[in-house]
């Protein structure tokens, strides 16, 4: 009796015994037995109760799955996914990735039928045809590949491939994939040939949405990869392998071949450009980096770096660094950096630096722009631009702007928030409502503090200022005159006050101002320095009654002098000397409305 088929027929029912435990290993939820009891009940809401049982969400499109038609099932400890055939029938594949169990049509199905089978020492050979499974059609740009080996061909109109392996191989395990198509997994042993359903081989891992294929669809990928490349990325979505090395002259010249987009390297060497599912070490590239997932610790490129998963550790392109998903770590690139995420760590760029939510610093030549929440710093030549909350600091050579609130701090020629709760330096600062600080020429809170103030002081008998601001700080900007011909004078300055709510009548301003005072001679350099505090009482909305004492201290070169018609002395007769300046008690009156 001739012992070899019995030992093949062994070893077969051992593999499919090892695939068994490592799809139900690898397929966290699919296989997960529930028991489910349910009656005319609504599709979506026996999906969700699904969900709740196992510990995970559904993601599907409600266009495709009708959630208010009414179905029942019974199933006591069925594996999920036989639930779900029963729900849904045929038409649909489901995929895991991170917490959820993703339902999308099959619109088709295919076999893979093998032409030869050819296997020695050196090669092992292997050709066939994909068919659509219902119309028993060639199915051309249908990617065929060895998940363990990561060899793989495309199918030509036929519906042909063939694939060469080095080495003598017992077990091949073909796989084939291709959009809008149920992936079918076949196993070649000898001339035995098995399709269990389902199947998960040890060498991979299902890991869904972590590889998006966005860079595929990226102005720049659809640029530096070829239209078979991203048809590859299209028919294999979610297939990972790990390898400890890659080379690459360009994304098509790689020493994974047309595999090269379902590679995770821990190093990659790319002489002009590479594309990758990953790295999960260092990657150099003397052009461009494409890592089709995620990219972890190092990347350098000369020009840019492109990757549709997160970075955690440091990017650096000569030009551009484009994450589109989430930054932790540090990214420099001469001109921009880009995240469609998250970034947390620091953003330097040449120009402009772009993130969706930032924890941490952005410091770019231009300007820096965050859509979301904003906590840390922006640093910038010309501008800081923030849709969200800021809790940090901008500080920008002419601009910073803050959609939303401001907890932090804004130093710039010109600030604006909507709600300022933090403060601001600058020549202006704009607020639409404001409970902190801001210091400048010009604040204006448009739901605040302008007011309008008409006064007399022992020194000029009008004074015309305005103010602006809050209650808790407001800015000065005054102009006042004797009328008097025979002494006339004339001065112009700005102040800071703040107000002390006694009740909602009555209040006691807190003001510090310096004017510049003109006699007739703009040789003169004479500066009136005041502090004064004022009683005020709002006698209506719009109309304030206010007095109260000052102190003034004079300096200048020249505090005495003789112009015809300019006031002399400036200084009451009852002052002190401090030093070279004059120093007295005055006073303060007047009217304020608005």
């Amino acid at each position: 009796m001739n012992a070899r088929p019995m030992i093949l027929f062994l070893f077969l029912l051992s593999s499919m015994k090892l695939d068994a435990q490592e799809l139900v290993r690898r397929t966290r939820y699919l296989y997960k037995p529930l028991d489910v009891e349910v009656k005319n009940a609504r599709l979506k809401d026996v999906l969700d109760g699904i969900a709740g049982k196992g510990n995970f969400y559904f993601s599907y499109s409600p266009d495709v799955i009708p959630g208010d038609s009414i179905v029942s099932v019974s199933a006591k400890n069925t594996p999920i996914k036989e639930i779900l055939d029963r729900l849904l029938g045929p038409r649909f594949e489901y995929r895991e990735s991170a917490g959820y169990l993703i339902i999308r049509p099959a619109f088709h199905r295919f076999s893979i039928t093998p032409a030869m089978i050819k296997n020695s020492k050196r090669e092992y050979r292997i050709s066939g045809y994909v068919t659509d499974e219902k119309t028993g059609k060639p199915v051309q740009d249908a990617s065929v590949y060895e998940k363990r080996l990561l060899k793989s061909a495309f199918t030509d109109e036929d519906g042909y491939f063939e694939l060469r392996f080095r080495g003598t191989h017992q077990l091949v395990i073909l796989s084939a994939s291709r959009e809008n198509y149920r992936d079918t997994t076949v196993m070649f042993l000898a001339d035995i040939t098995i399709k269990p359903e389902g199947y998960v081989d040890s060498a991979g891992s299902r890991v869904g949405n972590e590889l998006s294929g966005l860079v595929e669809k990226a102005g720049l990928g659809r640029f530096l990869l070829s239209s078979r490349q991203r048809i590859q990325s299209l028919n294999i979505p979610d297939f990972l392998a790990n390898t400890p090395f890659q080379a690459s002259l360009t994304p098509g010249l790689s020493s994974h071949g047309m595999m090269s987009s379902s590679v995770v390297n821990k190093a990659s060497l790319n002489v002009l450009g590479g594309y990758t599912a990953g790295v999960n070490g260092v990657e150099l590239a003397g052009l461009f980096n494409i890592n089709k997932g995620s990219m972890q610790y190092v990347q350098v490129a000369g020009l840019t770096n492109m990757v549709g998963g997160s970075v955690h550790g440091v990017q650096v392109g000569g030009l551009v660094n484009t994450v589109l998903g989430e930054v932790t770590g540090v990214q420099v690139g001469g001109v921009i950096n880009t995240v469609k995420e998250s970034a947390t760590g620091v953003q330097i760029a040449g120009v402009a630096n772009k993130a969706d939510s930032l924890n941490g610093v952005q410091i770019a030549g231009v300007s820096n722009f965050t859509n979301s929440t904003h906590s840390g710093g922006q640093i910038a030549g010309i501008a800081n631009i923030s849709v969200a909350d800021i809790n940090g600091i901008q500080l920008a050579g002419i601009m910073n702007v803050s959609r939303a609130g401001l907890k932090g701090t804004q130093i710039g020629l010109i600030n604006a928030s909507k709600v300022q709760n933090g403060l601001q330096i600058g020549l202006v600062n704009l607020a639409d409502t404001s409970s902190g600080y801001s210091i400048g020429l010009f604040n204006w809170v448009r739901k605040g503090y302008h007011k309008l103030v008409l006064s007399s002081t022992e020194v000029m008998n009008t004074n015309l200022s305005f103010k602006t601001g809050n209650a808790k700080l407001y800015t000065i900007i005054a102009g006042g005159m004797n009328v008097s011909k025979a002494q006339r004078i004339y001065g112009a300055g700005l102040g800071l006050g703040h107000d002390f709510n006694v009740s909602a009548a009555f209040s006691v301003s807190a003001e510090l101002s310096s004017k510049y005072l003109y006699r007739g001679d703009f040789e003169q350099i004479n500066l009136l320095n005041k502090v004064e505090s004022n009683l005020q009482w709002q006698l209506m909305k719009s109309f304030t009654l206010f007095a109260g004492p000052s102190y003034n201290i004079l300096t200048g070169n020249k505090t005495s002098v003789a112009v015809a018609g300019y006031k002399t002395e400036i200084a009451p007769r009852k002052h002190h000397q401090l030093g070279s300046k004059k120093g007295w008690i005055g006073w303060n009156a007047g009217i304020c409305i608005f």
